[in-house]
C-alpha cells in the first residue's frame, strides 16, 4: 500500500484523535519522515518492513531515568571529545531501512561530521556507535523487556558497537556486543565500556533511583 501526501488541515489540541493505521500499510522512511512531521505529537518508529511501530509516553519514573542517563551521556562527550549524544527523540535511519529511536545514543563526531546538512536534519542514516535502551518495569508493549531485546538485535545487526538494555525492575544490565550473545549483568553500581569508549560509565545508582 502507498500513500499520499496533501496539505495539513489545521486542528485543535481538542481536536485530536489517536492515530490508526491500517495493518497492511507499508512506508517508505520518507514517507514515514513526513507522517512524523505532520503528526509531531505522536512516538513512531519504522520496522526494516515498513510497518509503523506506536511507541507510548514515558511515565513521571522512567522520565526522570532516561533524564539521568543523558546527563551522564552528555558529562562523558564534554569531557571526552569526539563523541556527539542524542537523546530518544531521535530517529536513525539504519542501513536495513528502519527508524529506531534508542533512549540513548553515541555517535563518533567524524561520522556525524560526514553527514550533509540535510542527513543531519532528518533521520541520520546510520547506526550510532552506542545504544542504550531502558525497559519498562511491565514487559508489555514496546518498551518491554522482550521488544527491546528485539530491537537490540536490531542495532546490533546494523552495525553498533556495544548496545546496554537497562532493566531497573531487576537492576539489571545487558551488554550487547558488536558480535555474539549479550552478557547479563546484575547487582553492579557502575557500567564500563573501556575498550571501545574509554573513559564512559554509568553509575547505575542514580539511574535505578528514578
Amino acid at each position: 500500500m502507498t500513500i499520499t501526501t496533501s496539505p495539513a488541515i489545521p486542528v485543535s489540541f481538542d481536536a485530536l484523535a489517536p492515530l490508526r493505521f491500517p495493518s497492511d500499510l507499508r512506508l517508505t522512511p520518507e514517507q514515514f519522515e513526513q507522517v512524523c512531521a505532520e503528526n509531531s505529537e505522536a512516538v513512531l518508529e519504522l520496522s526494516a518492513g515498513g510497518q509503523l511501530i506506536k511507541m507510548t509516553p514515558t511515565g513521571g519514573e522512567a522520565g526522570s531515568r532516561n533524564a539521568e542517563l543523558l546527563l551522564q551521556l552528555k558529562l562523558f562527550a564534554r569531557s571526552h571529545s569526539g563523541w556527539k549524544v542524542f537523546d530518544s527523540s531521535t530517529g536513525f535511519r539504519l542501513p536495513d531501512g528502519s527508524v529506531l529511536s534508542p533512549d540513548g545514543a553515541l555517535v563518533g563526531l567524524q561520522r556525524w561530521e560526514a553527514l550533509n546538512a540535510h542527513e543531519r536534519r532528518s533521520f541520520p542514516p546510520l547506526c550510532p556507535d552506542l545504544v542504550v535502551e531502558l525497559a519498562s518495569l511491565s514487559d508489555e508493549g514496546p518498551r518491554g523487556v522482550s521488544a527491546l531485546r528485539r530491537k537490540m538485535a536490531l542495532y546490533q545487526s546494523n552495525g553498533a558497537r556495544v548496545g546496554w538494555l537497562l532493566m531497573p525492575a531487576e537492576q539489571a544490565v545487558e551488554v550487547w556486543p558488536a558480535h555474539g550473545d549479550p552478557q547479563r549483568i546484575e547487582q553492579t553500581c557502575m557500567l564500563e565500556a573501556a575498550l571501545e569508549f574509554p573513559g564512559l560509565r554509568l553509575e547505575l545508582a542514580d539511574i535505578w533511583a528514578g
